[in-house]
């Protein structure tokens, strides 16, 4: 489908995943061009707009308003406004919501423009040491039950690297499932990326699970570990 003349783009915006320097020349122009801002937490772009001299309105796009905000930005679209998505930190839709709403645009024949950026994923990957040829990314496992077992099973067959999110608060219970599920693998942890605490603590499984229970980690959690295919 072609868009019709007249109707808005919605830009999926790339945002600094710690340090503000993080974000791009293209991301502040459109940041400051678009009629409105869709953002996954409004207070921390708040401050991102603030650092930077940048005042749009912003509306509230979580998962628990994803699907009336949709229908609100498809009509601000439809209207002709621009609407830039943002997520908490780095690329919208990645682990975070916005992919009904992009998938929502796309079928309406209108614009979705991605404006590249900060991803943990890649930060992660590209410093861990690990094999980068090739990876799966897993998101945040399920809570628990059923749903956790099959992914964790499907993880112990992944044969590219394998990356991950976690909370430090599960962090410990994860990793314990991880040496359950896939044995004694070499991982990364690395925490607090382009942050003043960054951090990578690199080791097999076992070795780091010992080396949790003499500390407490903070901030946001990324692991690499290696897959199947390079055992």
């Amino acid at each position: 489908m072609k868009q019709r003349e007249g109707r808005g783009n919605l830009y999926l915006v790339s945002t600094p995943i710690g340090n503000l320097e993080d974000v791009t020349l293209r991301a502040l122009k459109v940041l400051k061009e678009v009629d409105v801002i869709a953002a996954e937490d409004t207070r921390r772009t708040r401050i991102l707009l603030r650092h930077y001299g940048i005042e749009r309105p912003i509306l509230s796009f979580f998962e628990g308003n994803e699907r009336r905000r949709t229908e609100e930005i498809l009509e601000l679209l439809e209207q002709g406004k621009d609407v830039a998505l943002l997520c908490d930190a780095g690329t919208p839709t990645v682990s975070d919501p916005g992919y009904r709403l992009v998938r929502a645009v796309r079928e309406k024949g209108m614009r979705v423009v991605p404006i590249p950026g900060p991803t943990a994923v890649i930060a992660a990957l590209s410093a861990s040491g690990l094999p980068t040829d090739s990876f799966s990314f897993f998101g945040f496992l399920p809570p628990k039950g059923a749903k956790r077992k099959r992914r964790l099973q499907e993880i112990a067959r992944s044969r590219p690297t394998v990356i991950l999110f976690e909370s430090p608060k599960r962090l410990p219970e994860t990793l314990r499932d991880l040496l359950q599920y896939c044995g004694n693998r070499r991982v990364v942890i690395a925490r607090e990326l382009t942050k003043l605490h960054e951090e990578f603590i690199c080791g097999e499984l076992s070795t780091i699970i010992e080396e949790m229970k003499e500390r407490s980690l903070k901030g946001e959690v990324t692991i690499v570990m290696e897959g199947l295919g390079w055992r």
